[in-house]
């Protein structure tokens, strides 16, 4: 069984996912803790739930979901996993961090290239890799199907999809990722944005004015 703990860390107010499971394994998903009081809940919260950290994982490499990367690795001795395609949008997220007045340290260590379909383990749990550009070059969302969660990055929010206005973004794109491979989904799936609070598939193919299904 999978848990899911919600963090809403840096000034963009993005969503850092710590899932875990019942034999005290967790993995983090795209941690953006920018402030120091913002990695002491993360350790704080690890500590008091006596976890151990398996895997790291960004969704996208916008700058917001990848704050923290370096954090995390250092402190529990993690690789980052990603699809290869974001490797230019990881590279140069420390140049966007500038330009929004936000320096920050870069991960630098080795980064592991995910792949449509592929299935990560965390002991009996599975998350599916889906490949759901259009908000960035090679977003991916992961699916645990069995519990009927999506970790779905800025690709789709509730009532609202992802800005295609930042480089490697297409509008185009992006509702294909929605209508076939997001909207494929189980409706009573519940969506994890990158920002704001869950939902469903089922609400947004009813109620989401930006892309029909």
């Amino acid at each position: 069984m999978l848990n899911v703990k919600i963090f809403q860390f840096n000034p963009l107010q993005e969503n850092t996912y710590l899932v875990f499971n019942n034999h005290g394994h967790c993995m983090f998903i795209d941690p953006g803790c920018y402030f120091d009081h913002e990695r002491d809940q993360l350790v704080d919260f690890v500590r008091e739930k006596s976890l151990k950290p398996l895997l790291l994982l960004n969704t996208h490499c916008h700058l917001d979901h990848v704050f923290g990367n370096k954090f995390v690795a250092e402190t529990y001795g993690l690789e980052l996993f990603i699809h290869q395609g974001e490797q230019v949008v990881l590279d140069r997220a420390p140049e966007s961090g500038l330009m929004w007045n936000m320096p920050f340290d870069n991960y630098t260590g080795k980064v592991n290239y995910l792949e449509p379909g592929q299935l990560i383990d965390m002991d009996d749990d599975q998350l599916e890799v889906l490949f759901t550009p259009g908000h960035s070059p090679a977003s991916i969302s992961f699916y645990a199907g069995p519990q009927g969660l999506l970790f779905a990055g800025d690709v789709l929010f509730r009532e609202s999809v992802g800005r295609t206005d930042l480089p490697g973004g297409s509008p185009v794109i992006l509702q294909k990722s929605i209508q076939e491979v997001l909207y494929a989904l189980p409706d009573a799936t519940v969506v994890y944005p990158g920002h704001g609070i869950p939902t469903t598939i089922g609400h947004e193919k009813k109620h989401n004015p930006f892309v029909k299904a």
